[in-house]
């Protein structure tokens, strides 16, 4: 009978352990953070945040110049994305969420360090830095913020909106909320950009062919989602003047393909992708119809 009641003490002591373990090991988090859209990653409010969130103003936009490393496409999590190069025209509608302590003194995509107390946020694609109005669809609260990181990566998310700005919205409690996001183009650029703001601002994207008209083409680049697609066709619009006429959206095999043509033969469009190669960083393909 020893034997078996040593097993079953150390059977209890390894029991106890276990629980005490389960116990101790329990990340403590904040007040509310199991309530849908709660606080994610222990991510929260700091530990002394301002008393005077609510008067903390929105940014200024001003002309800043846009920073190289943040322009040029990325990929995250198999996503293809195409930043803007330039200030221009933008209004989207989606879903805003924010991010706090966690990320706090952490670089941005700009090289600032991340400070949840000021007035600013993470996109996708908008040019870094620059500014934009943010509106709670719910509320109608209204803040501007600038610009200066990349996200968030989530189909279901539009911005990622500093605690300040979060809180002036009044979406730091259910985490997330349905936000319209617009683009501030400064006075001294609009000129500069007029001819982004005319295509941007056109009342309905073009909708891709569903195959392209019998030729030669250039493909200047294929992507999975429409914006990326478009977004790129108005930089390549805006960057290659000598070219933009021939810059089309197709859309075939679940892709959407910006091509420029069609040429009257696979020489004609050779030629073309060859001086490409040589003025741009593109890597052009030709395609045949």
């Amino acid at each position: 009978m020893r034997p078996a009641l040593e097993l079953c003490g150390k059977l209890a002591l390894v029991i106890g352990l276990l629980t005490l373990a389960a116990c101790t090991s329990s990340p403590t988090r904040p007040e509310g953070a199991r309530k849908p859209g709660g606080y994610y990653l222990d991510d929260g409010p700091g530990d002394n945040p301002p008393a005077n969130l609510d008067q903390i103003p929105d940014a200024q936009p001003r002309s800043e110049p846009i920073k190289a490393a943040t322009a040029r496409p990325y990929t995250v999590f198999g996503q293809t994305y195409v930043p803007l190069t330039q200030v221009a025209a933008y209004k989207a509608r989606g879903t805003a969420s924010w991010y706090g302590r966690r990320y706090h003194g952490q670089a941005t995509s700009s090289g600032e360090l991340y400070d949840m107390y000021a007035m600013t946020a993470a996109h996708p694609t908008l040019a870094i830095p620059s500014y934009a109005r943010v509106t709670n669809l719910r509320n109608g609260r209204s803040v501007v913020v600038r610009i200066n990181d990349r996200g968030p990566f989530h189909s279901d998310r539009l911005i990622d909106l500093s605690y300040a700005a979060a809180y002036k919205l009044g979406i730091i409690a259910a985490g997330r909320d349905i936000v319209e996001v617009e683009a501030i183009v400064p006075a001294d650029e609009q000129q500069a950009t007029a001819h982004m703001q005319n295509a941007a601002s056109a009342a309905v994207t073009p909708e891709p062919l569903e195959q392209e008209p019998a030729g030669a083409y250039v493909q200047l680049g294929a992507f999975s989602t429409r914006q990326n697609a478009w977004n790129f066709l108005l930089r390549m619009r805006a960057e290659l003047g000598w070219l933009s006429d021939s810059i089309a959206m197709y859309g075939r095999d679940g892709l959407y393909r910006v091509h420029a043509g069609p040429y009257a033969d696979r020489d004609q469009a050779t030629r073309v992708a060859e001086r490409l190669e040589q003025s741009t960083e593109l890597r052009p393909v030709i395609i045949t119809r």
